[in-house]
């Protein structure tokens, strides 16, 4: 599990510039999420790259400018950068389930492309949702307020564990059972909340690393986070192969049971 999560690490510092700016460049097409694009901005990288979050999101935004300046050419590279993360992604959990079956190359774009596309638009749409509920007037309202406060607070969580439940039941070739994915993706969602806390707490309380790697520090710790999550996503998947190998299994000793009657 640890080498696949090394290679899904190294494959996505490479494809990342390459999805951000695709993702982004969706947002541009749609001007309805152009004044949340900036609140996406913020959410991904207060939530999901801790304590190093503004550099790097410093760094990304230099580096999506310059995709303006690329040829069609260099853009339709960024694109099939971006879904080989996609198909990394998609070996690596078929890996984990032992699935020897293969889709057709057309259905795996599409489910890639759907991937790399709803995704963005969904948690656009959330969290237009989100900022037009603390709009209302009767949001100020106490009992109302704290209510929206702790689902705010909690969002962050169910969002994780809904794509983490979406990853498991969609991107494997084999039959997953839905409350297989769901109990892996519980498991994933709660340490991966954990662990953005005590990586951020880490890296502030001991900020050693920035002694020895000085202004390049972002870089290691960009990838120890990476390489941290997909522990996280491989062990919730490994946790919903175990719980479908199990079932399968107690049924056949079940039946062999039966056969012995």
């Amino acid at each position: 599990m640890t080498m696949l999560a090394g290679h899904l690490a190294y494959v996505s510092l490479l494809s990342l510039v390459p999805l951000v700016a695709v993702v982004f460049a969706l947002f541009a097409a749609f001007p309805m999420f152009s004044e949340v694009s900036t609140q996406i901005k913020d959410f991904v990288f207060n939530n999901f790259v801790p304590a190093a979050g503004t550099t790097i999101q410093n760094y990304l935004e230099q580096f999506v400018a310059n995709v303006n300046k690329m040829t069609t050419v260099g853009v339709g590279g960024l694109i099939v950068t971006a879904l080989l993360l996609m198909y990394s992604i998609d070996s690596a959990l078929n890996t984990i389930w032992r699935s020897k079956r293969t889709r057709p190359l057309i259905y795996s774009f599409a489910i890639y492309w759907m991937i790399l596309t709803l995704g963005p638009l969904l948690v656009g749409a959330s969290l237009a949702i989100s900022s037009y509920l603390l709009s209302l007037h009767w949001a100020t309202v106490s009992g109302v307020s704290w209510a929206i406060d702790v689902m705010l607070r909690i969002f962050p969580l169910l969002l994780s564990c809904l794509s983490f439940w979406l990853l498991y039941s969609i991107v494997p070739t084999t039959e997953v059972a839905a409350r297989d994915a769901l109990v892996g993706a519980l498991v994933a969602g709660v340490l991966f909340e954990l662990g953005k806390k005590c990586f951020a707490l880490y890296v502030t309380m001991f900020p050693s690393y920035q002694l020895i790697y000085g202004v390049l520090a972002v870089i290691p710790i960009v990838f120890l986070w990476v390489y941290w999550t997909w522990c996280i996503v491989l062990l919730g998947a490994e946790i919903t192969a175990s719980l479908g190998d199990y079932r399968q299994l107690k049924q056949e000793e079940q039946e062999k049971e039966n056969e012995e009657l």
